[in-house]
């Protein structure tokens, strides 16, 4: 196991020095991890603006943050529904037209073992839709607004990327023939890896300066199973979720902070961070082991290309 650069507690948000001046943006980010995240920027002086689905969960998260950080918190939302192509290039318009800069992206919203094969708007597979090209499209649509602050974007991967079929099933991106809840929430996650590796590859091709860190939240007390399990994983997890085997949402927010704020140099866009303690649950968050598959350069590079098709957009890189 690779040593904790952050030392044996791991990165803490005592880390973060003053982010007055600095501008958020995290997807999903009314409950849960995301919620958690905006807290902690928040608390440190930046301005976070939350892409989310529901109007009404939002205004209620802005009101508690609002009610902790005072009236004078910066923070907004705009409406996004990632499930909707045509809401993502909606928000992603009106994040230009209104926000005057974007420091750092926070892909952090997702579905998770959605128990019967769903569909999104455009036909595809929810979980990849959701998971994958939504944020696919929104980190085209927007890279040149975070080029421009020479700012960030971070992806929020998961675990589960390893414990699904460990590579792309271009011959069925629906899954129509084995779908599973479970190994097609993890075919979306390993998509989502395997787009920000690539990604970083394309920028250092083009010579541009933008940074893509990958994370993990670990086992996190979050709502994703909640609302999206069926029933066994809902209870599985509920049980799971009273044991030291499952850490705090807040917990489960340092990893995509820390990618979000923690110098350059002490950050690897190769690596991947999250929990490093018992099979990556939990515990100290640094760097923790990343199977090669999620860097699998010949996949990468097709999945982009479907991707692009796929969404419609052509990156400008």
């Amino acid at each position: 196991m690779h040593k904790n650069t952050f030392g044996k507690l791991g990165w803490t948000p005592e880390r973060i020095e003053k982010l007055n001046g600095k501008t958020y943006l995290i997807t999903g980010a009314n409950a849960g991890a995301g919620f958690q995240a905006a807290r902690i920027l928040l608390g440190k002086g930046a301005e976070v603006v939350m892409l989310n689905r529901s109007i009404e969960k939002s205004n209620k998260a802005i009101a508690d943050l609002k009610a902790e950080f005072g009236t004078s918190a910066k923070v907004s939302f705009i409406k996004m529904d990632l499930s909707e192509l045509d809401s993502v290039r909606n928000a992603a318009t009106e994040v230009i037209k209104t926000i005057p800069k974007i420091d750092v992206l926070i892909c952090n919203a997702a579905i998770a073992q959605v128990p019967k094969q769903t569909f999104t708007k455009d036909s595809f597979e929810s979980q990849l839709g959701v998971n994958h090209y939504g944020h696919f499209l929104l980190c085209g649509l927007l890279y040149e607004k975070i080029e421009e602050s020479k700012g960030r974007i971070v992806v929020v991967g998961s675990e589960g990327y390893k414990m699904g079929i460990k590579t792309i099933q271009f011959d069925d991106m629906n899954w129509d023939k084995n779908y599973h809840p479970n190994d097609t929430y993890c075919h979306s996650k390993l998509a989502q890896m395997l787009f920000a590796y690539e990604l970083q590859d394309r920028i250092k091709a083009a010579n541009k300066n933008v940074k893509v860190y990958v994370c993990h939240p670990g086992a996190s007390a979050t709502s994703l199973i909640k609302n999206n399990g069926g029933l066994m994983n809902r209870i599985i997890f509920g049980l799971m979720s009273m044991t030291p085997l499952v850490q705090s949402a807040e917990k489960g927010a340092y990893p995509e902070v820390m990618c979000a704020t923690e110098a350059d140099e002490n950050l690897n866009q190769k690596s991947y961070y999250g929990p490093t303690g018992r099979m990556q649950w939990t515990g100290p968050v640094g760097e923790c082991k990343l199977e090669s598959f999620a860097q699998d350069k010949t996949v990468a590079k097709k999945l982009w290309e479907v991707s692009e098709k796929t969404t419609g957009l052509q990156w400008n890189l």
